[in-house]
Formats: structure tokens, sequence, C-alpha cells
């Protein structure tokens, strides 16, 4: 099929494919330009980028002979291949990765160099192949750095690694199958049919992946407006809409594990005297040394928010103990951190409550109940845990009272011959 596409394809004209081709991209390359200037992603300002010097590599390749010399044949191939290397680190850059430089360049670097040989220069199915491996090789390497975004489910991903990998698998083995084939036959023009089904190749490819990465540029905008929404700015910790959204995802998976669910509430001790004696500045400086420690104390599935000034709180899965377990590394790691003699901070402690339920429980429930064992480890000296009474068991329900003298009429209406004694009455209680 892929054959009866190119023959199709020879009686284009495959100049206006290409002037097509350029077009598209460097469009596209100024549309990712201003999406740039909107969301302020850098990895889309080198998309954009790259999307405008492969456009100029097309406009080179068209003008050809008419401006070389002095332009160099093998421009249009060395651009494109500096731009296909400059669309790979900017999905490295995408996902916080380093640029790398001689990767970015190795394809165009390859290419002079296979170039300095007479017998390259002078076979077309060579150049073909080369180049097909080059842009292939690069688009599995997009392929494999947004296989590295693991912060969404593979269903959503999918089109991201699907269509690098689909493009890649175009270039290279239908471009090298038409190489060989004029290679062995000596019949076929890779200039004809092939040249047009690779223009037209790169237009679905530029389109197809500026709009990937339009969609992956929006999700992460999204994504960050989304953190913003629900993290408390000082402490990077979660704040009260976030922490309540957030404990409700612990307290449906308890419920699947039948497993309790516990709350930590954390309070600074002292700390409005800090704030007094040292300026907010230092009190600042200790609730994010607080979070940073309960953070790397807690386990990662563990959520941890604050409710307001130096009140924490946090919600596990897990019995009373465990939880205790925690709260114990979390009161000795802070007052650890804040009495290392090598940082200028002020000695400080912190008192924690701690509440535990089976998982039906209410969570501002528990928090009541952790706030009350709270206010008691701060009665009873600070810089100590205390435990809330276990969740009371259901009320059963309890019979009505009646008076012995009920009890003494029923019985004279059933029994009228039989003698009556004195009212008494006899209640609960009494």
């Amino acid at each position: 099929m892929l054959f009866r596409l190119a023959e199709a394809s020879s009686s284009l004209d495959i100049g206006t494919l290409f002037v097509i081709a350029t077009c598209v991209t460097s469009l596209l390359g100024v549309f990712l330009l201003f999406a740039y200037l909107q969301d302020r992603i850098a990895a889309l300002a080198w998309w954009g980028a790259a999307y405008l010097i492969g456009g100029s590599s097309g406009a080179i390749w068209r003008l050809g002979d008419l401006i070389s010399p002095p332009v160099p044949q093998s421009t249009a191939n060395i651009l494109l291949f500096v731009a296909v290397g400059m669309i790979w680190s900017a999905a490295r850059l995408f996902h916080g990765r380093r640029i790398s430089w001689p990767g970015m360049f190795c394809g165009a670097g390859a290419w002079v160099a296979a170039c300095s040989f007479p017998a390259f220069a002078a076979s077309p199915a060579s150049r073909v192949i080369v180049s097909s491996l080059i842009v292939a090789t690069y688009t599995f390497l997009i392929a494999a750095e947004l296989w590295r975004e693991r912060r969404k489910p593979l269903i959503r991903r999918w089109p991201a690694i699907f269509v690098p990998m689909l493009h890649g698998a175009i270039f290279l083995f239908p471009m090298t199958l038409a190489s060989l084939s004029f290679d062995l036959s000596g019949t076929r023009n890779p200039a004809t049919g092939w040249v047009a089904v690779f223009a037209i190749e790169v237009v679905l490819y530029v389109v197809g992946a500026a709009f990937i990465v339009l969609v992956l540029a929006k999700d992460r905008a999204v994504r960050a407006y989304k953190v913003a929404a629900s993290t408390d700015a000082l402490t990077g910790l979660l704040n009260r809409r976030g922490f309540f959204e957030s404990a409700a995802d612990v307290v449906s998976a308890s419920r699947t594990l039948k497993r309790p669910v516990s709350v930590l509430a954390f309070d600074l001790d002292h700390f409005k005297s800090i704030n007094d004696n040292f300026g907010h500045g230092m009190g600042d400086a200790m609730l994010q040394l607080f979070a940073s420690v309960v953070r790397k104390t807690m386990r990662a599935n563990d959520v941890i928010g604050r409710l307001g000034g130096e009140e924490f709180v946090a919600v596990l899965s897990g019995t009373q103990a465990e939880a205790g377990i925690a709260a114990e590394r979390v009161r000795a790691a802070f007052e650890t951190a804040t009495l290392d003699s090598k940082s200028d901070r002020v000695p400080a402690t912190v008192s924690i409550g701690v509440a535990s339920g089976p998982a039906d429980t209410a969570v501002d429930q528990l928090i009541t109940r952790a706030d009350a064992a709270l206010y008691r480890a701060k009665a009873d000296g600070r810089n100590r845990i205390e435990f809330g009474d276990e969740a009371p068991p259901p009320a059963r329900p309890v019979a009505p009272v009646v008076s012995l003298q009920t009890v003494r009429a029923r019985l004279a209406r059933s029994l009228p011959d039989q003698p009556q004694p004195a009212p008494i009455v006899v209640r609960r209680g009494g």
C-alpha cells in the first residue's frame, strides 16, 4: 500500500508540497511562541523556535540552486536535524530534565561527518537512509522522554507517547525500503513518489506534534492552578480546602482496605512568644522548618495540611498505635532540627494530639477529638503526645421507664379478685 501511495504521489508537485509543509511548520512555530508568551512554559519557546528552524530548512531546500552557492547544499538537512534535536531537548526541558547540548547537535554533526565522504554525497539512497535514521532516532527519543512523565495514568499519556513512536516508524521504514529498492533495482527514483510521501508526512507530523505539545502544556497549566488553589503559600503544605479534599481520598481508601483512620493535630509550642521576641520573620521560618520536617518524616501517602497559624493536621490510614509512632517521629525530628547548632533558628517544640476511629468516622470528628488531646498535651507540659479517647460505641436502644404502679394496674385488670398492695413507684436511678 505504501508503494502504491508513493506511485500515486509522484504525479503531485513536490515543490508545492514542500512549500505547504514549510508554511504550516513556520505558522505552528509562531503559534507555539505565542503560547509561550501566555503561559511562560520554557519548553514551548524551544518547540516554537524548533518549528521555525524546521520551516527555514524547508525554504532553503525549496530554493535549492538559487542560493547555492553561497549557501551549502547540506544546510537544509543540517537545520532540519538541529530542529528535531531541539524538539527532543524541549521534551526533556518540559519534564524538568537538563538540556543535552551534545545530543541536540549530534544528528547534525553525524550528517556533516557523512557528507565529508564523496561516495556518500553522490549516493541519493545513502542520504535518504541516513536522514531517515537521524529523524527517526530523535522521534523515538522524544517518545522516551514523554514516557518518563509518570504523574498521570498511562491511558492519558498514550497519545503523547504513541504519536512520536508512530512518526518515527514512518520516517524510518518506508524511506529505508524506498532507498533500498532504488539501490537494488536501479529503476526507482526516490526523488519522485517517496519524496512526496515524505512531504505529506512532515505536514502530518508537525501538526500532530504541535497538538500534543499544546495539550501537555494546557494540562500542566491547569495542574499548576489547581495546586496553587489548594496549597498554603508559606509552607507548601495543603491549605484547608486541599486538606479536606485529599483527606476524603484517604478515608475512601481506608474504607476499601477496612483499616482505621487516624488524625494528628500539631501545634507549635510558645509560637506567640517566638513572634514577639524574634519577629514574624523568624516565626515564618519556624513554620517552614516544621513543614519541611513533617514532609520528610511522614509517609508519602499521608495527607498533611496547615489549617491556620501554627496549627497543622495530618490524616493517615492506620491504627492509633501506628499514628502514635508517626507522631513521635515528627516530635523528635522537629526538636532536633530546632536545636541544630549550625542553624540560627531558636529552639522550639511541638505538641501533638492523636485520635483514631473506623474508616466511616467523619474527618472533622476525628479532628475535634485530636484537638482535645492536643489541649491536654499543652496543659501537661507541651512537647509531648496525647491520645484521644476511642470512638464511643453506638448507643443501644433504651427501654421506656415503666412504674411498678402501672404494672400492678395491668395485673389487677387481668386478675380482678386478687388484693392489691399500696402503690409504690420505683423508677430507674432511684
